[in-house]
């Protein structure tokens, strides 16, 4: 954009001359648009094509989850919460049933535990998935990435809903366990999904990792310190990235964990390309965590508690569950001051948090790259707006 100020005027033999000046820039990103990754804008501030300043708008999405909590019981509360992450639908469910669980002091079936893992960790890749097909897209796959993240997400899909009877929203456990037992092909099905995961994982890589154009863009983008990490509070695969191996399901387990072995993934840098290699990691290490649920799950076995009572009453305490979600630390805050329904309940979304840090990270980047360290946070606005 171009002035002329009354001073910038210059006369000079009986001519006018123009001394070109520049202002800032104002550039609307959203809150419709594909590069925000859901009902999200960012009002970006530019000279020329680098931001010096941005300005995060949210809660388009806003429905309440916090308070329909509390006016709902124990049991019904949970349909709200899988929409949280839409993504990964029973990490969220997860999150809240151990959190009443452990308010009230309810014992799961061990056979439950496993099947709860096994769900919860292809939920985690099934939105890592989603994560390389939009990201790849952002630095300019055009649609490839899209293409093998979706093959392998429908599989996951059809596998939910032959368990659940539901794809995205499963609502399929229960406080106390889950709500029914698991197909009988489950361990053959699951078995093969596990083997077309680490397939379409492997040509993502070789897509994306090994691509000069994604190595240019990606490497040395927005690079975060340990320091920063824990001043803004990032947690989940931003805060693994600058090298600090920080994973709830390791630092302080839940469930069956303790019982599993699997590697935390750490970057070097912090920056979106060891963002990017993070995830991709973590997907790998969630397949050997669910082989090892199956080689070691209790083949028969109740998987919901027989003795909860018809309407679940909690007299009085409070609790503050952590689970290591797909994006971070997601966990509830329960409060009980009896009845059946939860006096406070609140959710700590990692996606707020971290997109909290979006400012920081932008400022100084050209706008085509904003774009990208934007699709590297990997948001979901049903967890950020609740």
């Amino acid at each position: 954009m171009t002035i002329w100020p009354e001073e910038a005027i210059v006369r000079r033999h009986g001519e006018t001359e123009f001394e070109f000046d520049t202002v800032d820039m104002t550039v609307n990103v959203g809150p419709q648009h594909p590069a925000t990754h859901g009902v999200f804008r960012m009002l970006l501030t530019v000279d020329g094509e680098v931001v010096v300043d941005c300005e995060p708008y949210i809660g388009y999405l806003h429905r309440g989850l916090e308070k329909l909590t509390e006016n709902a019981d124990y049991r019904q509360a949970m349909g709200w919460w899988d929409r949280t992450d839409y993504l990964a639908g029973l990490n969220c469910e997860g999150a809240w049933c151990m959190a009443v669980e452990k308010l009230a002091g309810i014992e799961v079936p061990e056979r439950a535990e496993y099947i709860r893992v096994i769900m919860m960790e292809l939920s985690r890749i099934n939105s890592h998935f989603m994560f390389f097909g939009a990201f790849g897209a952002d630095v300019g796959s055009f649609g490839t990435s899209f293409t093998y993240a979706w093959r392998e997400r429908e599989r996951i899909y059809d596998l939910f809903e032959e368990v659940a009877g539901d794809r995205m929203f499963p609502t399929y456990f229960r406080i106390g366990g889950v709500t029914m037992d698991l197909p009988e092909n489950f361990e053959a099905r699951c078995r093969w999904l596990l083997g077309s995961i680490r397939q379409g994982l492997e040509d993502l890589d070789g897509l994306l990792t090994g691509n000069e154009v994604f190595v240019e863009r990606c490497r040395g983008l927005s690079p975060v310190t340990p320091e920063q990490a824990i001043n803004w509070g990032l947690t989940g695969p931003l805060l693994r990235a600058t090298g600090i191996p920080w994973d709830i399901r390791k630092v302080e387990p839940y469930s069956i964990y303790d019982r599993l072995k699997f590697e935390i993934p750490v970057g070097t840098q912090g920056d979106v390309f060891d963002r990017w290699m993070v995830r991709l990691a973590e997907a790998y290490q969630s397949t050997k965590i669910i082989e090892q649920c199956l080689d070691e799950m209790p083949k028969k076995g109740l998987v919901l508690n027989p003795n909860l009572p018809k309407t679940l009453r909690i007299d009085s305490g409070e609790v503050y569950f952590r689970t290591e979600g797909t994006k971070g630390e997601y966990s509830v805050y329960l409060m009980a001051r009896g009845g059946n329904k939860p006096y406070r309940a609140k959710l700590r979304s990692p996606s707020f948090c971290n997109l909290s840090a979006l400012r920081e990270m932008v400022i100084g980047n050209y706008v085509a790259d904003a774009i990208i360290i934007l699709g590297s946070l990997d948001i979901v606005l049903g967890e950020v707006d609740k």
